[in-house]
């Protein structure tokens, strides 16, 4: 398409008078980025809009500052927890403003090398502004006119907070805000169980703070399997936090640098107090003030753009990607939905997003990985199935770790033997779960899990003994037996 001048302003972004591109985007995180490179390396011309900073949740406020805080954290607690005889360490106060400056210098140097250098070495362009669409299927971006061939959502989601009395007046943290307090909470009540609930409430546990984590459902990570959920539920009580679940949080109100969490129980109403407050009840997706009335484009009932198979929405020029579409809320599904959207909208691929081994990690220690159904869901969806458990007892990486707690389950056809889920809590779990990945995606059964090669003294061989158990008593077998 023919294009106007553009004059290079701070940091290396366009400023733009008009100019009509093949694509583009609104937003500038993963799905962003994974939309701009297919894009420009099948020859478009692309255009992104950034409203904050370039690079979205995952290296600013997600993803890289809380796994680099998680990280710090799993040190100072292996530093004091003397699992290991003949080895003696301690761990000093937390000084946590280096904490912070250290974690925010890591996404300062990864934004800039994985985002904003990409810009140009890709050659595609950012526009700094608010865009919003118009009547005539163009953007608006701070008064500059954006026209382009197709549009692309990409706006990701944010940190959602429940209209609990008292919560609008009370200074709470949410998973941002958190990772930039300049000490260490001598105590935090962490309303919500989920993956950022446990992984922040177990962070700051760690770090020092007496934790205790409520939960409106009946178990903490409650979309896992049960004995997951149970074991972990273990390990947080035995390391020190508290769990409170199946709960209500009726109102709350703070006072004199305390907050007071009043919530109705199975056992009665009760009060929680802390000097700090964290809220992790979930995300929804940004789309206030994009007018996407407008040009015709339908959000759902938590602000999700209703999109179809192929992540079209309901403008035919307009796609969506990532954390907007309400869509599982994973920087690499944000990536896949990238590539998926350049496709369809440049060439009508009609190339459509297929879940069914698409992978989830929590990073609390041990950490939660899954792949495939639960048992539940296989129930539910009318297949006969037959499961199996094992307790990290039986692995022996864990028994050399000198810390067997965890399990490990495979949801497997009844009959066939199919496998349709595996789930682990595990040290290393997250990386040992791309053999589940793998296997599903093959359409292994277990008795081919079972068989099939596993190094010896990995957390992998969690997932092999866990298939033999289908057949064998995996307590009689030897360390290294087939």
């Amino acid at each position: 398409m023919e294009c106007c001048t553009t004059e290079a302003s701070e940091g290396g972004a366009s400023t733009l008078r008009r100019k009509e591109y093949d694509l583009a985007i609104v937003g500038s995180g993963s799905a962003a980025f994974g939309t701009a490179i297919a894009a420009t390396r099948a020859g478009a011309s692309v255009v992104m809009i950034e409203q904050g900073l370039v690079g979205g949740t995952c290296v600013n406020v997600g993803c890289v500052p809380s796994k680099a805080l998680l990280a710090a954290a799993e040190a100072r607690h292996v530093a004091l927890a003397g699992q290991f005889p003949g080895i003696t360490t301690d761990a000093l106060g937390v000084d946590m403003p280096a904490l912070i400056a250290g974690k925010d210098s890591l996404v300062n140097m990864l934004r800039h090398e994985k985002y904003e250098n990409l810009a140009e070495l890709y050659g595609f362009d950012i526009l700094h502004g608010h865009g919003h669409f118009s009547a005539d299927d163009t953007l608006t971006v701070d008064g500059v006119t954006v026209a382009a061939g197709h549009y692309i959502i990409a706006t990701g989601a944010a940190p959602w907070a429940p209209p609990i009395p008292g919560l609008d007046k009370a200074n709470y943290l949410t998973s941002t805000t958190a990772m930039e307090l300049d000490h260490v909470p001598e105590s935090l009540i962490v309303i919500g169980g989920n993956a950022i609930g446990l992984e922040q409430g177990q962070l700051f546990a760690r770090l020092g703070a007496q934790v205790t984590i409520v939960e409106a459902q009946s178990r903490i990570a409650p979309f896992e399997e049960p004995e997951v959920s149970d074991a972990l539920t273990s390990i947080f009580e035995d390391d020190g936090l508290a769990v409170e679940v199946g709960v209500t949080v009726t109102k709350l109100f703070q006072e004199n640098g305390t907050v007071t969490v009043e919530i109705d129980t199975p056992h009665g109403s009760r009060s929680l107090r802390a000097e700090a407050l964290l809220v992790a009840t979930g995300r929804r997706p940004n789309t206030e003030g994009l007018g996407l009335d407008v040009v015709g484009v339908r959000v759902g009932s938590r602000g999700e753009v209703i999109v179809d198979d192929e992540l079209r929405t309901t403008n035919p020029r307009i796609f969506a990607a990532g954390d907007v579409t309400g869509h599982p809320q994973f920087v690499y599904v944000a990536g896949v939905h990238g590539g998926i959207v350049a496709d369809n909208a440049l060439t009508g691929a009609s190339r459509r997003v297929d879940y069914r081994t698409l992978p989830r990690v929590t990073f609390t220690s041990p950490q939660i990985a899954s792949v495939g159904m639960t048992d539940e869901e296989a129930e539910r969806s009318g297949i006969s199935c037959e499961c199996r458990v094992l307790q990290l007892t039986h692995v022996p990486r864990a028994i050399v770790n000198r810390d067997t707690r965890g399990v490990a389950k495979i949801v497997a056809e009844r009959g066939t033997g199919r496998v349709l889920g595996i789930h682990l809590l595990a040290d290393g779990a997250g990386d040992a779960i791309l053999a589940g990945v793998y296997a599903l995606e093959a359409n292994f059964t277990v008795d081919q899990l079972a068989t099939m090669w596993t190094p010896y003294l990995t957390m992998s061989e969690a997932i092999k003994l866990t298939a033999q158990s289908f057949s064998r008593d995996v307590a009689a077998l030897s360390c290294c037996a087939a």
